[in-house]
Order: structure tokens, then C-alpha cells, then sequence
């Protein structure tokens, strides 16, 4: 019933138009746990319960974004998800008979403040993203990562700390 509940508000959101945004906002009020105000999530957007969800201050979670929240899922605050990010609580058995059972794991996942996931990236159940951290576009994470890093790859490895030598200069911002 819960899942049935996550799939029509999922719905329900995914056909608002661009300008409809006091009701997106209602439908993720209603859909996750914790929804900070200032959570802005892209359509389309999938879960599987939704009250899993909890975003705690200015989240964006950008276009095709899929939330497996069979368990908490926590996104700090100033915390931007790429297009296509995937946030898998859930495991299937690798084993041949329990996976046949639909015997399977869930473990949380935490992203910590101001966490940058790249597009097209999976973060396995039981990983906690460290906070400032940047993730790679297309990257499988399937263990922590700490603080201040940039984590890149399959699977997910740190490259290097961030350090003020990643700064933008002034002349070469583009917006």
C-alpha cells in the first residue's frame, strides 16, 4: 500500500508543468519524511516509499533521479544530485536460491553537507558520503567516502583532497 502511495504521488509530480510549483511543492510534502522548503527536485523523480526521504536545508536533486528507499535515506544540507543519480538502499541475494525467494538487504544512505554526486551515479545502501565531498558522473559507490574529497569511479575510489587550488577563477566563471 505504501509503495502503491510513493508510485501516485510520483506520478502526480511528474506531470506537473514548470510553473506548477506550489503544487510540486504540496506533492513532496506529502511524499517524503522531511522535506526542507528549500528542496527543489527535477522531474522525473522515482522512490519507492518516499517516507524514507529526509532533505535537511537547500537540496537539488536534478532530472531522473531514483531513490530505492527501502531504508532512511539523509541529504544534508547544500547537497546537489546530477541528473540520473540512482540511491540504492536495496540488495538482491547474490546467492541463486534466496535471490529466487526475493530474499534481499536494505541498508541507509547518508549523503552529509554540501555533497556534489556526478550524473549517472549509483550509491549503494549502507554508504555515507562525507561531507564537501564531490562524486564523480558515473560512479558506483559502494563504501563510505570521507570529508573533502574528490571520489571517482567503478568502483567508487578517492582521487584527492579538495583544496583551494580546485576554486574557479573569477575570469573563468561562465554564470
Amino acid at each position: 500500500e505504501e509503495q502503491n502511495r510513493a508510485k501516485q504521488l510520483c506520478w502526480e509530480y511528474n506531470r506537473t508543468a514548470p510553473k506548477e510549483q506550489q503544487k510540486r511543492r504540496e506533492i513532496l510534502q506529502e511524499l517524503l519524511g522531511t522535506c526542507h522548503p528549500m528542496t527543489g527536485i527535477e522531474p522525473d523523480f522515482h522512490c519507492d516509499y518516499g517516507f524514507n526521504i529526509h532533505t535537511h536545508g537547500l537540496t537539488v536533486i536534478n532530472y531522473n533521479c531514483v531513490i530505492l528507499d527501502t531504508s532512511p535515506v539523509n541529504i544534508g544540507a547544500g547537497a546537489f544530485i546530477a541528473p540520473g543519480v540512482c540511491l540504492a538502499c536495496s540488495g538482491h541475494a547474490v546467492d541463486l536460491g534466496q535471490r529466487s525467494q526475493g530474499i534481499g538487504t536494505s541498508a541507509p544512505i547518508t549523503l552529509e553537507e554540501n555533497v556534489w554526486i556526478g550524473a549517472n551515479t549509483t550509491v549503494c545502501g549502507g554508504v555515507t558520503i562525507g561531507a564537501g565531498s564531490v562524486i564523480g558522473a558515473g560512479s558506483v559507490v559502494t563504501h563510505d567516502i570521507p570529508a573533502g574529497v574528490i571520489a571517482a569511479g567503478v568502483p567508487c575510489r578517492v582521487i584527492r583532497p579538495i583544496t583551494e587550488k580546485d576554486k574557479i577563477r573569477p575570469e573563468d566563471i561562465l554564470f
